[in-house]
């Protein structure tokens, strides 16, 4: 009897279309996150969750071909560095660490909020890279029986 990865084939099929719009969501969260609730973080949770769907439904060889998961590790890896370049920028800028030197805008406009959107980008990336390739590593992990 030949295995088969992932789930059923309803599963698969509702998660093909859902997977889109949770991603849209998220990034939704996330560029609105400075005029609602929300946020880098919201967001990034918003969008691992997605991912991990994906992981359930499909399994770990189809997810691993379909998301590059190098790729995404560089992804984590460099959106912390932007971070900080981003937080130093405001030192260089004249002001100091995490200082918001853009043009703010009009407020309640999308783009009113000088630095802190490009933050809640940066943040998403980073709370959804990392909270997914957490749960990846957890999820390759076997576990041998120990003695007792």
């Amino acid at each position: 009897m030949k295995t088969q990865n992932g789930m059923t084939l309803i599963v698969k099929t509702v998660t093909r279309i859902t997977v889109w719009i949770i991603v849209l969501y998220g990034f939704y969260i996330i560029l609105h996150g400075h005029l609602t609730p929300g946020g880098g973080f919201g967001g990034g949770v918003i969008i691992a969750l997605a991912l991990l769907n994906v992981l359930l439904a499909f399994g770990r060889k189809f997810t691993e071909k379909w998301l590059h998961i190098g790729f995404l590790e560089k992804l984590e890896s460099s959106s912390a560095l932007l971070i900080l370049v981003l937080a130093l920028a405001g030192i260089w800028a004249g002001g100091s660490f995490l200082a918001n030197f853009l043009n703010t805008g009009t407020l309640f406009d999308l783009f009113s909020a000088g630095t802190l959107p490009i933050y809640n980008i940066l943040i998403g990336i980073k709370v959804a890279m990392s909270l997914f390739l957490v749960v990846w590593v957890l999820a390759g992990l076997k576990f041998e029986q120990g003695e007792e």
